[in-house]
């Protein structure tokens, strides 16, 4: 059975090969025909397995040669396609007019390649110029990153370490009679600046690589073909054989009264042009921790309004540290409390407004005023709305975030993701460029290197800055299992806190090895000054297979943080 069948496949494709008018589809079924308009004109051949004496063997050598147990299963010029739903999806993607060789059924397209968004891993996915590509911006080019997130939100961090480093210069013997004051005007407009002169950039360098940039929205309409509507309304059509997807998020809202019509998101803090005054932040994501930090080192009034716990997926001692250096800081904090309603009292820039929040844990109502209230509470994937259903491509209803295979590809071949949106992966702008650079040349530079996602460093710059790589004491306790994890940690006083006399038991690193792997290190964590800059360090040794041996046996820079590398010899498990 299996050498007749064989047979049949082979004169097939040899019969497609020399374009012989044979069979150029081929259907293994049961019962009935599979009929589709899309292969009315194709010769085709029906095998009908249920009138065969041998059908149950044909089925079952069809089964072990092509792992499908279903019928109908559909050979196109001796090539295994699939099922029903497979056909569809080939003819969708195109695959299936390649098979069939009908030139005449596919039409050329106006690129090779159209990426959905000009954020951090948009830009950087046209690393490899393939000639004839284009670039559709949904939040203008840079993304979240660049516009409303990691560079202005560091702008301002420094902003508040100026003033702190104000504070501590009068130790260190620096007198000045006037009293020193924050214009937030002046601020924003310098970052404002600073961003147009990045987007400035970004677009000579979409030019001189010859990629055309569209600032418009694009909205997959067909197969292979999206819509771009710009802020004028005008619509143009384009085509590409290759679609990536890095539209990134936005800010969630919380579903309350008065939630969009008073409070804003971060997305508006780094341009608003008048000073927050007092300030509630809703949430206590790094975005929330971050913005209230740098807003109270600015010498705002402050108040953190927190649902349950602090940096979720992250360490959660480093996290209490954080939040317990925020609130020695002046940072005031509301826990297990959210808020049911915004009012408006008074209208200005900025004007008054009363939060109304409930307990998590009771029947308890506050009331309190304040100027502005900033929600930091997650980010939506803007992927609901851009026709993916139209192609078939499969997100997580849930989180609305898209799957994809370890080459960041849907489950449309010819569409890939890259970024924020995708499900399961991590949210940080480096990875967003490091999975379009990667995906670009394996696209179109012949390469085959893929994107590690496993110990990935990061920063939280909050005040005192906390930086990590690879996993929470929770997460490693839970994959090893705590009697096989050796957590050692210190406190530290850096060297320039000591003459202004700041605190010196508030820095911390720990390191969690684990015992069963020659003590390797599988998570690194510290709280200091320039913890992103310590720890970058650290994220190449521990990628590189870093044990705590190999790092007793490093002599280390003196005087700084990064000579603390959570020894100490202290056995916190």
């Amino acid at each position: 059975v299996r050498k007749r069948l064989m047979r049949i496949l082979e004169i097939q494709g040899l019969n497609s090969f020399n374009f012989t008018p044979s069979c150029r589809i081929m259907t293994f079924n049961t019962l009935g025909c599979f009929k589709s308009s899309l292969l009315e004109n194709c010769f085709m051949m029906y095998l009908f397995l249920l009138f065969l004496a041998d059908g149950p063997s044909i089925q079952q050598v069809l089964a072990e040669l092509t792992n499908q147990r279903t019928v109908p299963n559909v050979f196109v010029n001796g090539t295994h396609v699939g099922g029903c739903d497979s056909t569809y999806q080939a003819y969708h993607d195109g695959s299936l007019q390649k098979l069939l060789g009908d030139s005449k059924d596919v039409e050329p397209y106006d690129y090779d390649l159209i990426i959905i968004g000009g954020g951090s891993g948009g830009l950087h996915k046209y690393a490899v110029h393939t000639g004839n590509n284009t670039v559709l911006s949904i939040l203008g080019l840079g993304g979240t990153c660049v516009n409303v997130g990691c560079i202005p939100k560091k702008l301002m961090h420094q902003a508040a370490l100026l003033g702190q480093a104000l504070q501590d210069s009068r130790k260190y013997g620096w007198e000045y009679e006037e009293q020193v004051k924050h214009n937030w005007e002046i601020m924003v407009q310098a970052i404002q600046n600073y961003i147009g002169s990045l987007n400035w950039g970004y677009r000579v360098s979409l030019r001189e690589k010859s990629v055309t940039y569209l600032n418009s929205y694009g909205e997959f309409i067909e197969p292979h073909k999206i819509k771009a509507t710009n802020r004028k309304g005008q619509v143009t059509y384009h085509t590409a054989e290759t679609f990536v997807l890095a539209t990134g998020e936005r800010p969630r809202y919380l579903g309350i009264p008065g939630d969009k019509e008073y409070c804003i998101t971060s997305d508006d803090l780094f341009s608003l042009p008048y000073c927050p005054g007092k300030t509630l932040v809703v949430g206590a994501s790094y975005v929330a921790l971050e913005c209230a930090g740098f807003l109270a080192g600015l010498g705002l009034d402050v108040t953190v309004m927190v649902r349950s716990i602090l940096l979720r997926g992250f360490d959660q001692e480093m996290a209490e540290k954080v939040g317990a250096h925020m609130e020695t800081h002046g940072v005031k904090f509301i826990r297990k409390f959210v808020p049911i309603q915004v009012e408006q009292l008074e209208e200005g820039m900025p004007g008054r407004l009363k939060v109304t929040a409930k307990s998590t844990e009771g029947s308890e109502i506050i009331e309190e005023e304040y100027n502005t209230v900033l929600i930091a509470v997650g980010r939506d994937a803007c992927t609901r709305s851009i026709g993916l259903e139209t192609i078939g491509v499969k997100i997580n209803e849930k989180n609305g975030k898209v799957p994809v295979n370890d080459e960041e590809q849907t489950n449309v071949p010819y569409v890939y993701a890259i970024g924020d949106i995708l499900d399961g992966k991590l949210e940080l702008t480096p990875v967003a460029i490091q999975a379009g650079k990667l995906l670009a040349r394996r696209l179109y530079g012949g390469s085959s290197t893929k994107c590690d996602y496993i110990n990935v460093p990061t920063t939280v710059f909050t005040p005192l800055e906390y930086g990590s790589c690879g996993l929470a004491e929770e997460r490693a306790v839970e994959e090893y299992g705590k009697q096989n994890l050796e957590v050692y940690h210190t406190l530290f006083w850096p060297l320039e806190w000591t003459i202004p006399g700041r605190d010196n038991n508030t820095c911390y690193a720990k390191i969690i090895c684990n015992k069963r792997d020659n003590n390797r290190v599988i998570g690194f964590h510290v709280l200091g000054p320039n913890a992103g800059e310590v720890t970058q360090g650290f994220a190449a040794a521990i990628k590189c297979g870093l044990t705590k041996e190999l790092l007793d046996e490093t002599i280390g820079i003196h005087p700084t943080c990064a000579e603390v590398r959570g020894g100490g010899g202290h056995n916190l498990i």
